[in-house]
């Protein structure tokens, strides 16, 4: 007999699926704790809500963080972690920081072995680009597109190592042995089947909640569901109110609000402006004015708005037309963009795909609530 926070159930009518180690949930988080967990040879088996390789993971366009230092080559590990706790406000956990700093740039070589294909470098070395809040350029990246070019090696990897994916499937609770966790109870979103797993380890990597929010960029998985299973099974909810707010996401027209707009347009060069046309980041941060801190730049539209000086739909205005029709980088990020929105190619600014024609339009950014500071970090029973 297993029980759950909420009672007691019996399973024995129920198939229960052995597992040494179950991992929750499919994204860069969960797929790449499954891959390390089989490489010590045990069973691992994966569930996930959607298909594998659908996961929140694929939005993370800008890029990843390390100090490879092929761009700028002043940049180092120890920089990374200064820039990282100061963009925390000093209140991160400095542990965490630093072993981030220390060992991204071998989480990018290692998944370039796997097989993700980076930009390049004239010379061959993988390109790193602007970002905020960073002291150099550190994001490696590919295209706008970097979390599903991750998404995708580390599902190939997966599939190669052969482990065991159950897709489709809802976890509800998590199974108690008295005060240890067992197993996992949940059932089939196609046809409603329960099912319970059997296991000597459960790792959680459910992402955050940002769908609690009513404008969020977070797909329809995000809804908290492991850590509420979690925290109902005993442990410890570090930190929940660290929700992070993406500065920038589509306010008008209403068929795309909540729709995501890469920092790494602000990384080539676009720029905030308030209905006046006023570039308000100057006064708000005038060294790092639009590539400041997510934080920083969220507050700094937000109370742009409040003072009465937000767009008709309250908002601020992306600018990249000064940046020219001829930039290869903005070029090519505005035919993907139209590729997506059956816009003609040929228009000069990235907010035309939102709004249309008229060169006089500029795209509208709001905050929106983007991911779950941390969300990924594993809890193990």
């Amino acid at each position: 007999m297993l029980q759950w926070a909420g009672g007691v159930v019996l399973i024995a009518a129920l198939a229960a699926l052995p597992a040494d180690v179950l991992v929750i949930g499919a994204g860069g988080a969960g797929m790449r704790r499954a891959i390390e967990a089989a490489a010590s040879g045990v069973r691992v088996t994966i569930v996930c809500k959607s298909l594998l390789g659908k996961a929140h993971t694929v939005m993370a366009e800008g890029g990843v963080a390390a100090a490879l230092g092929n761009v700028d080559p002043a940049d180092r590990w120890q920089v990374h972690f200064q820039d990282t706790m100061r963009g925390g406000q000093m209140i991160n956990n400095w542990r965490m920081a630093e072993i981030h700093a220390k060992e991204s740039p071998d989480r990018v070589y290692e998944l370039e072995t796997w097989g993700a294909i980076f930009d390049r470098t004239p010379d061959g070395r993988i390109l790193q680009r602007a970002f905020g809040a960073h002291t150099y350029r550190r994001l490696c990246h590919v295209g706008d597109r970097t979390g599903l070019e991750i998404i995708r090696t580390l599902q190939d990897r997966v599939v190669a190592l052969g482990i065991e994916v159950h897709m489709e499937w809802t976890l509800t609770r998590l199974l108690k042995d008295g005060n240890r966790v067992t197993g996992a109870f949940g059932y089939n979103r196609v046809d409603g089947r329960f099912l319970a797993f059997k296991t000597k380890a459960v790792i959680l990597a459910t992402g955050g909640w940002g769908r609690l929010f009513k404008v969020t960029s977070n797909s329809w998985e995000g809804t908290g569901d492991g850590v509420g299973m979690g925290y109902e099974a005993g442990a410890d909810v570090l930190d929940p109110e660290m929700v992070q707010f993406h500065p920038t996401g589509m306010v008008w027209p209403p068929g795309v609000k909540g729709i995501l707009v890469t920092e790494a347009v602000r990384g080539e060069g676009g720029y905030l402006t308030n209905k006046d046309g006023k570039r308000f980041m100057l006064e708000y941060d005038p060294k790092k004015k639009e590539l400041s801190s997510r934080d920083i730049v969220a507050r700094s539209i937000y109370k742009d708005v409040q003072a009465g000086r937000g767009t008709e739909h309250a908002g601020a205005n992306l600018a990249v037309r000064h940046l020219g029709a001829e930039d290869d980088g903005v070029r090519l990020r505005v035919r993907h963009l139209q590729r997506q929105r059956g816009v003609v190619d040929g228009l000069r600014w990235i907010d035309l795909v939102v709004h249309g024609p008229d060169p006089r339009c500029l795209e509208q950014a709001l905050s929106l609530i983007d991911l779950r500071l941390g969300e990924g970090v594993s809890w193990v029973a």
